[in-house]
């Protein structure tokens, strides 16, 4: 008997030995298939940048093209990613989309005899409506945009715009139009660019009162994905390009639609707070989102920004090498200096543009790509209208869903 009971524990302590080593194997291989798992993910962000495994490129996309902002430079990213891709975009009849009327979908070519296609990109300049916009794109389109402190804003419209703008065409100088706007500012046509540029764009009434300010934020809070800041444009493109799931070679770029030096006139002492509290609504516009913009970026990592800015800085200076006469210390120049005539920026009010000499020696798809990116937003523009067969107010059909 007591052989038995012996018998029966000795063989309870082998199965539970056996139970435990099995177990063992079993965590072991749970613990090795864990790190394994980890490491091939680590190489996946290492060798991806900062996108997940399930990420896809988003090409349903719009962008809200503000005055001023560096928009044009974004403008020409948008068009050269649309365009290696043939994607549809949402072009306007001649070169904004009814501007400065608010956004209305036949605002596009070929809307109304073709309005069951799909678009995949809209970005030329207008004045934001979100209802009209969304007869046009696609439900879950990326929607942004971008601002610019309205100080510096400000001096530049009043280059740009000093002859088109009444307001501002009295005055010769913009402090001199601040520090007396009774005297030069009239309700009117085009003096929106005058006064709170961002927020007419935006959709908002340039001449509202302040109450106004925080509902009207939460509608754009609302409507818009990312709103881009462009005094802090490659940061602004390292969130974008994370957003969309691009590359950040899709979003390297050299700045357009540049002024020179000369046609920037500094502003003395006490202008900025004149300006400031002229353009309130702007002001107001630019708090907001900039902190928002400063929350994402946090959110997104310190030295992990650092590190991406870092490498599309070094893909801009890798084209500007290729593309540039110059290389890569390659700047922009006045268009006296630049051969071809696609290629030349025209002049805006007392904004003398500068633009850029390509190398020479291109051919092929450098050359493409070259052309591409320093090609006035005018030209590129045509290029596009063109290629969809679209003549002012009529024309081919966008390519359908199926036809991608």
């Amino acid at each position: 008997m007591a052989r038995g009971v012996s018998s029966r524990r000795a063989a309870l302590t082998m199965a539970c030995t056996v139970s435990m080593r099995t177990m063992q194997i079993v965590l072991l291989f749970i613990v090795v298939a864990s790190f394994s798992f980890m490491g091939r993910t680590m190489y996946h962000f290492t060798s991806t940048g900062s996108r997940g495994p399930t990420c896809t490129p988003r090409e349903n996309v719009m962008f809200l093209k503000t005055h001023k902002t560096a928009s044009s430079t974004m403008l020409n990213i948008l068009y050269r990613y649309g365009d290696a891709r043939n994607l549809t975009f949402a072009l306007p009849l001649y070169d904004h989309l009814g501007y400065p009327k608010r956004f209305k979908a036949e605002f596009v070519r070929a809307f109304v005899q073709h309005r069951h296609h799909e678009y995949h990109i809209m970005c030329n300049h207008m004045r934001f409506h979100l209802p009209e916009v969304k007869r046009v794109m696609p439900n879950g389109s990326f929607y942004f945009s971008i601002i610019r402190n309205p100080i510096q804003l400000a001096e530049s419209a009043f280059a740009y715009f000093h002859a088109m703008s009444p307001a501002f065409s009295l005055a010769r100088s913009l402090e001199e139009f601040v520090s007396d706007t009774a005297r030069f500012y009239r309700s009117g046509p085009n003096n929106h660019y005058a006064r709170n540029l961002m927020w007419f764009d935006f959709g908002g009434d340039h001449e509202a009162g302040a109450g106004d300010v925080e509902a009207a934020l939460r509608g754009l809070d609302a409507a818009f994905d990312l709103v881009l800041v462009a005094e802090y444009f490659d940061q602004s493109l390292v969130l974008l390009h994370e957003a969309l799931c691009w590359r950040l070679e899709d979003v390297a770029y050299f700045r357009l639609n540049l002024r020179h030096g000369a046609s920037v006139v500094p502003l003395g002492p006490g202008a900025a707070a004149k300006i400031r509290a002229w353009n309130g609504l702007d002001w107001e516009l630019y708090r907001h989102f900039n902190a928002t913009f400063w929350r994402l970026v946090a959110a997104y990592g310190a030295t992990r920004m650092e590190r991406d800015v870092a490498r599309l800085r070094e893909l801009c200076r890798g084209l500007a090498a290729t593309c540039l006469r110059g290389g890569a210390a390659g700047q922009p120049v006045d268009a006296r200096l630049i051969a071809e005539p696609g290629l030349k920026p025209k002049r805006a009010g007392k904004a003398n543009i500068l633009g850029y000499a390509l190398r020479e020696g291109l051919s092929g798809p450098e050359w493409e790509l070259c052309r591409r990116m320093v090609m006035p937003e005018k030209f590129y523009l045509q290029l596009l209208q063109r290629k969809q067969s679209l003549s002012p107010g009529a024309g081919s059909p966008p390519r359908t869903p199926s036809q991608r």
